[in-house]
């Protein structure tokens, strides 16, 4: 079973597709457009990075007595995903193109380098350990089936 992995890889399938048409919008200049983009895809990103920290690694940690490892590494690039988004908000408020393009091809590499660590290893992991564990996440994690 990979219901895990799949629904939370279709979440970066998601973020990335509103990420690309963001920057298309900054491309362009049309910052009312670049900025509705960018609200979703924060809101998106916000929301799936808190069904893993406080829903999905908390139940795996509790459930497999492994507190560091793989979940400490992506809790770290947490941290960073969210400091890129940061400055994405300040830039497309200031408009600064430049800042604002520059700092969302960083967080696209970025995500593309995190979100390949979890799909290829911290999913399936948590889909091994958690998998009679489902109807607990389907009641916690809005859209999860």
């Amino acid at each position: 079973m990979t219901i895990i992995t799949e629904f939370f890889s279709k979440q970066h399938r998601e973020c990335d597709a509103i990420l690309e048409q963001m920057e298309q919008a900054l491309n362009a200049e049309d910052w009312t457009t670049g900025a509705e983009k960018f609200a979703k895809m924060k809101q998106d990103i916000i929301d799936h990075l808190a069904n893993e920290e406080e829903i999905l690694f908390p139940m795996f940690q509790e459930k497999t007595g492994m507190q560091g490892g793989p979940v400490m590494v992506m809790l770290g690039e947490h941290v960073e995903i969210k400091s890129l988004i940061e400055r994405i908000d300040n830039a497309i408020t200031v408009q600064d193109t430049d800042e604002a393009l520059d700092t969302t091809e960083t967080l696209f590499m970025f995500l593309q380098q995190h979100n390949v660590k979890e799909e290829q290893m911290l999913y399936p992991m948590t889909d091994e350990a958690l998998r009679d564990y489902l109807p607990e996440l389907k009641a916690k994690i809005t859209g999860f089936e």
